[in-house]
């Protein structure tokens, strides 16, 4: 099975992708443009060495990262396959292509003068949302993402480790070139940033908890989910570890303020209950996001 996706030309999925991808390279060029190439940070990716080689040489930022995406996306789909369709040859492209043209407009002057602190963040921020849009719209990144997967297949080092390792050697190549400590150290807070700024994008922002709750009185916690905070959930059979006891396991999801409200009819009626709670980034389903609209979102 081929996991590059395919959408009907000019059918709504087709232009939402080319939409996406548009308005998140310009995003992402602004944040390189008037935050992060002004004060030389380098926060990995092709687009880290090109701002080195720009202020090293005066080459065009965007021209020099397209020269390497090309050759970098052809050895990618010799050696990995058929993993890169045309919205990422439309990404990088695009990319390269509003990258030159605001540097036309603007220069090297930062947004945000005497600050590489302040811009190293906002130039994060725009970064990882740029990015989050071009990953909604199912494309890669090219560059960087294609030498780790490169290694990942014949090392079987995890991807996750080896974006970190390569991202790091290229912000300690804008060490090397500019002598400055500052750069690598401002450029790690870029590289920070925009994954966490990715990650929200992708799965969005929830204020959602979920629950799991061991207690003799499930019964009663059961009718307060279902009466009184009006939620769902499901119960498991379970086992105890040491007593090899039967459990009854609840598992709910509900708000932050319908948790507190939880814990605390809990605790009134079983304080030996046992209750876990945890963050979720995303929920699909009756009552929530539905599953439909996420796959259309994604």
């Amino acid at each position: 099975m081929s996991i590059v996706t395919k959408e009907k030309i000019f059918s709504v999925k087709w232009f939402r992708a080319i939409v996406l991808i548009l308005s998140g390279t310009f995003i992402m060029a602004a944040g390189y443009v008037y935050f992060i190439s002004p004060y030389k940070l380098a926060p990995g990716g092709v687009y880290g060495i090109a701002i080195v080689l720009h202020h090293l040489f005066h080459l065009p930022t965007g021209m020099t990262a397209l020269a390497m995406d090309i050759p970098l996306t052809l050895i990618g789909i010799k050696i990995l396959g058929p993993r890169f369709g045309w919205k990422t040859v439309l990404g990088f492209v695009s990319m390269a292509i509003f990258v030159d043209l605001l540097t036309y407009i603007q220069g090297d002057v930062p947004l945000v003068e005497g600050d590489a602190l302040l811009s190293a963040v906002f130039g994060g921020v725009l970064i990882g949302l740029g990015l989050g849009l071009v990953f909604k719209s199912k494309a890669t990144s090219g560059g960087s993402d294609i030498i780790a997967m490169t290694i990942n297949k014949y090392t079987k080092i995890p991807l996750g480790q080896l974006m970190i390792y390569v991202d790091s050697v290229i912000v300690l190549i804008s060490l090397i070139a500019f002598k400055d400590w500052k750069i690598p150290l401002y450029s790690w807070i870029v590289i920070f940033i925009t994954g966490k700024v990715v990650d929200i994008v992708l799965q969005g922002t929830s204020y959602n908890k979920a629950l799991f709750i061991i207690s003799e009185k499930y019964d009663e916690i059961r009718q307060k989910i279902i009466t009184d905070v009006n939620r769902g959930g499901t119960i498991f059979n379970g086992e105890g570890l040491y007593s090899s006891n039967e459990k009854k396991i609840i598992y709910t999801i509900v708000t932050r303020r319908e948790s507190e409200i939880l814990k605390e009819y809990i605790y009134d009626i079983d304080p030996d209950a046992f209750i876990s709670v945890l963050d979720t980034h995303e929920n699909l389903g009756h009552g929530f996001k539905p599953l439909k609209e996420s796959v259309t979102d994604n």
